[in-house]
């Protein structure tokens, strides 16, 4: 199969608006779509097996959809479609302790990049899911998902904690984990436990002393 005779054009809605249009044995960037300008190749090293294959570049959410291949020879034509669906793998979770409430200590999870919206899910040393307090995910400039999960995490003796997020559209997932151990939780401070005893008595022996005084001055 000669490539000089043939024409493989890449098109989304309009024919005469390619996304990639190959002719002559050259790439036409003439009438190219402006958002692929720069980000699409025409691969041509398998062309002779039939191969007409399009790489895209630096992948945007608004590239997923139908796609059009037209390939055409002195010979021959045919055309077929191709549905492109985009997903995007997030940034490792990054878990942090931000403080006590409600009789345990608050640890937050956030992540970034997703696409589509990911399942979170808490997870104990045992592999059990755990409740979450807050969930919050929105989407920001590049309509990818970014996501804040909190927990409230009661005393429990030493354990591990982990942050699971997996894009189900890849079936991959990130995790990350951290040891919470006693030494996160309030507990009693010994010098107001020292206090407690030695206050009461203390104020014994000063109203003894008030007594005797008031005694004395009789």
């Amino acid at each position: 199969m000669s490539a000089e005779n043939m024409q493989v054009r890449w098109f989304r809605f309009q024919f005469s608006s390619p996304v990639h249009l190959y002719q002559n044995g050259t790439d036409q960037n003439e009438g190219q779509m402006p958002e692929y300008q720069g980000r699409t190749e025409f691969l041509r090293d398998d062309i002779a097996n039939g191969s007409v294959a399009l790489r895209i570049r630096d992948i945007r959410l608004s590239d997923k959809g139908q796609y059009n291949c037209f390939f055409e020879s002195r010979t021959f034509y045919q055309e077929a479609l191709l549905e492109l669906e985009v997903a995007g793998l997030g940034s490792a979770p990054l878990i942090s302790v931000e403080g006590y409430q409600d009789g345990g200590i608050r640890v937050v999870c956030r992540s970034a990049g997703w696409y589509p919206e990911p399942e979170v899910i808490w997870r104990d040393s045992s592999g059990r899911h755990l409740l979450s307090l807050s969930e919050t995910k929105s989407r920001g400039a590049n309509s990818l998902f970014d996501t804040e999960y909190s927990i409230i995490l009661q005393e429990n003796a030493n354990q591990n904690l982990s942050c699971w997020i997996r894009n189900f559209r890849l079936n991959q997932a990130k995790e990350s984990v951290i040891y919470i151990s006693d030494s996160f939780f309030p507990g009693v401070n010994p010098w107001m436990v020292s206090l407690s005893v030695l206050l009461p008595i203390l104020l014994g022996a000063v109203a003894f002393t008030l007594y005797r005084l008031k005694l004395e001055s009789k």
